[in-house]
């Protein structure tokens, strides 16, 4: 293994030079910088070649401390992290170290490497299969689909992480399956009330939790979504299994990558963003698949800046995605959860082919329904507001906007596990009652 000496230090990033004649390490190997005895390894991981023996860095956590001439040792491979069944119930960081207070796991604990190659194409699956979610507006009009990657698109406060917990919840209970949860730069208090939630409800001991929270360097909010897609291909590559693949934030992915690319010294491309960011996003997202061992089902929460959907961070996550969950700002201000937008959310999976004749006449009906209700809705509030002259008629008023499209309806509401069969009985009281609060 190489040895090498810190050279410079600009923040989280850090340059290592190696001595003339020495094998240089290669594009994306974890390094240890020795902060002596009283400190553990800081890993870094290498970034660029600068030329004369000296590689630029990107460090896994604080370089409070370091100073030139500290000594930097080559591991000779990437990042590796614990994966199979041992890493269910726990909670790790981006070096796949345990932060729940229980036991690390030691040197001979089975590990992967969090960079490695998509699936070639004559490994993966064709056959295409609906999820059931047990919510209702999902599994109706917008049905996820088993190894695909649906996103859930919303400003901030909209419901996102709510709406992940709810699905964690659901599919643990109804699909008794196997899930990864991946906190990728979100608050710190919500990864900690989302471990005492699942711990309580008892979904924890099938899922395993990373975290690379708004705090941490950006070179650990930018890979811990590798650690936990590692940690999910070992199920599906290795035991055979399906799991699920919980993302909350795929943005701040995008916006750590951003960072990065800036300490780097590249050019900035559209609105600040990094010129490589499909090119990043397209390495995450292809490994994200279904083969013919199991499949990876990933919903990804995706941060809409300033509710602009043209960003260029949700822009290119959109082309990934087999489904998309629109979560509306002007729903939740009505009270309304989860805020899902029927009409803006969509689904590859809606066909004939794939949901069936029933299911697909039923959602375009109710679509359809929606659609003409959106359209006459000032007229509708007007002619109501018109005819409340009475407290009967102010009554009867306050009943039809609380029983409105969009707000208390049976049919988009959330209850707990509901099954899609259910869902499509409620297609009659649905368009002939509920829409107009009669």
């Amino acid at each position: 293994m190489s040895t090498g000496q810190i050279v410079q230090i600009i923040g989280p990033v850090v340059d290592v030079a190696f001595p003339s004649g020495t094998e240089l390490p290669a594009i994306n190997n974890a390094l240890k910088v020795d902060r002596g005895a009283d400190n553990e390894d800081l890993t870094v991981e290498v970034s660029l070649e600068l030329g004369d023996g000296v590689v630029r860095t990107i460090a896994m956590d604080s370089t409070d401390g370091l100073q030139r001439g500290m000594q930097v040792t080559d591991t000779g491979a990437p990042i590796e992290v614990p994966v199979g069944d041992d890493t269910l119930g726990r909670m790790f960081n981006v070096l796949g170290e345990t932060i729940d207070k229980g036991p690390q796991f030691g040197p001979d604990a089975e590990r992967m490497p969090i960079h490695r190659e998509a699936p070639a194409y004559d490994e993966l699956a064709t056959s295409t299969e609906v999820l059931e979610t047990g919510i209702k507006v999902i599994d109706l009009l917008a049905p996820y689909i088993r190894g695909g990657k649906t996103g859930l698109f919303g400003g901030a406060g909209v419901g996102k992480t709510v709406l992940i917990q709810e699905l964690i919840h659901n599919i643990a209970q109804g699909h008794n399956g196997i899930s990864v949860f991946t906190g990728v730069g979100e608050r710190t208090r919500e990864g900690n009330d989302m471990y005492h939630e699942m711990k309580e409800s008892g979904v924890l001991k099938q899922t395993a939790m990373v975290y690379g929270q708004m705090n941490e360097p950006p070179g650990a909010r930018m890979r811990v979504a590798l650690t936990g897609l590692t940690m999910a291909e070992y199920f599906r590559d290795e035991k055979h299994q399906d799991v699920l693949l919980f993302i909350d934030n795929i943005f701040r992915f995008t916006q750590a990558g951003s960072e990065v690319s800036a300490l780097l010294g590249r050019i900035p491309s559209a609105v600040g963003y990094q010129p490589t960011l499909a090119t990043e996003m397209g390495q995450l997202q292809e490994r994200i698949t279904s083969t013919k061992n199991g499949a990876i089902t990933s919903i990804q929460a995706v941060y809409v800046p300033a509710d602009d959907y043209t960003d260029p961070a949700p822009a290119t996550t959109f082309a990934h995605l087999d489904a998309t969950t629109n979560l509306e700002r002007s729903l939740t201000q009505q009270g309304i959860y989860p805020a899902v937008d029927p009409l803006a959310s969509t689904s590859t999976a809606l066909t004939p082919e794939i949901v069936g004749q029933e299911h697909y006449e039923v959602a375009t009906e109710v679509q359809h329904t929606l659609q003409r209700y959106r359209e006459l809705q000032d007229i509708i509030s007007i002619w109501e507001w018109m005819n409340c002259l009475t407290k009967k008629r102010q009554l009867l008023d306050a009943r039809v906007v609380s029983n409105s499209s969009c707000h208390n309806h049976s049919l988009l509401r959330k209850p707990l596990l509901e099954s899609l069969e259910n869902t499509l009985r409620w297609k009659i009281q649905f368009v002939a009652l509920r829409i107009f609060g009669r």
